[in-house]
């Protein structure tokens, strides 16, 4: 089983925070997306023997498609493609897109799962983060989203410079009341070469406090956990059932396509990615060629991303798949190295698997950079 990403780099306005590539200018966009359709083609040998069973749209923002744009680009999914029947078809949307004609037009497409980018649902932040929709939208756009879609995902931003405790457990509060089943939660980081690097830098706005965002995680867990949810990994909580399978297999280490500028693939043993770069992604396609570089994994590769995304997961780091697929000179390597953090409680050893523990949690990045091999090939 497999996964195709879809990147669609274009959005009405540019965030303060964000780092992804995309574009506000849509006069390339007909262009754009026939090239994605060339690319679905050109690469659908990669998965000649794979069934596909999720499709994500990301970005960018994906929702500003109009239905006709986003059937297309399913089509050239499904005649390119063996795809299984009731696959995860996730888009993601921005709440001043979803109108409610806007949603009732993805409620008859294949698209199944909504990702709505609330990121706050106070007006402060939202402007401080130069979001495009309001806290009304925000709130009105999951109201009519709920009425036509079961799998809905909202994604929340803490560690907001200036927003208190309080605020953040009433936009938890306020996430809740809509019922959905997946909320994805991220600390907002300061990017090199952003809007807001700039201001911080510059002393108009405060800079992001790393205990401040420690304190509304554990605040997060502890109240999506009392309302049933799953914290199946770092940033995402799930109730049973709706954990994202499109993100899980990224960090199950299943293969995937990444279709689009500056999109990223994997076959388990190549990692590839795509010019970051619309016009240059647009120009090599139209002449029949893949804008895509590509590198090949070594061993210590590949045992380095499974311990990064791993131990970010409820599922951890198996320690016989270590043994199996690394050799017993990683495992022993992995014992030692882990060891301190063992005796910490940041981590801990379950049924053969090494996992953080609730205290480790927030800590996960910086404990596995820490188990990271660095001098075999």
């Amino acid at each position: 089983m497999a996964g195709i990403y879809i990147h669609i780099p274009f959005c009405k306005q540019a965030c303060y925070y964000c780092d992804f590539h995309f574009s506000t200018s849509l006069k390339k966009k007909d262009e754009l997306l026939a090239a994605l359709k060339k690319e679905l083609q050109l690469r659908k040998n990669e998965f000649e023997d794979t069934t596909v069973e999720t499709i994500y749209f990301g970005g960018g923002t994906p929702s500003l498609l109009s239905q006709n744009e986003l059937e297309e680009i399913l089509d050239s999914v499904y005649d390119n493609y063996s795809i299984v029947n009731n696959a995860e078809i996730t888009l993601e949307a921005n709440p001043d897109d979803l109108s409610k004609s806007k949603i009732l037009d993805l409620s008859k497409s294949a698209v199944n799962r909504l990702s709505i980018g609330v990121q706050s649902f106070f007006d402060a932040d939202l402007k401080l983060m130069n979001r495009a929709h309001s806290a009304v939208e925000a709130e009105l756009s999951l109201e009519l989203a709920r009425d036509y879609f079961n799998n809905i995902s909202i994604d929340l931003i803490y560690g907001i410079p200036g927003a208190s405790n309080e605020q953040w457990t009433q936009n938890i509060e306020k996430a809740l009341s809509f019922k959905v089943p997946h909320i994805s939660s991220y600390a907002l980081t300061v990017e090199p070469k952003t809007a807001l690097a700039s201001f911080i830098e510059k002393g108009l706005v405060e800079n992001v406090d790393d205990e401040k965002a420690h304190d509304q995680f554990h605040l997060l867990k502890a109240k999506l956990e009392d309302e049933g949810f799953v914290h199946y990994e770092l940033s995402n909580f799930g109730k049973e059932g709706y954990f994202s399978q499109n993100n899980s297999a990224y960090w199950q280490g299943k293969p995937y396509l990444g279709i689009g500028p500056s999109a990223h693939s994997f076959n388990g043993i190549q990692r590839g990615w795509n010019v970051r770069n619309n016009t240059k992604y647009i120009k090599t396609l139209q002449q029949n060629q893949l804008p895509i570089e590509q590198e090949t994994l070594t061993t210590t590769d590949r045992y380095n991303e499974y311990i990064m995304t791993g131990l970010r997961t409820i599922w951890g780091v198996s320690l016989d798949k270590i043994k199996n697929d690394f050799g017993t000179i990683y495992l022993d390597y992995l014992f030692e190295q882990a060891q301190v953090f063992i005796n910490e409680h940041l981590l801990y050893i379950d049924d053969s698997h090494l996992r953080v523990t609730k205290k480790g949690q927030f800590l996960s990045d910086g404990i596995a950079s820490q188990l990271f091999k660095l001098n075999l090939s």
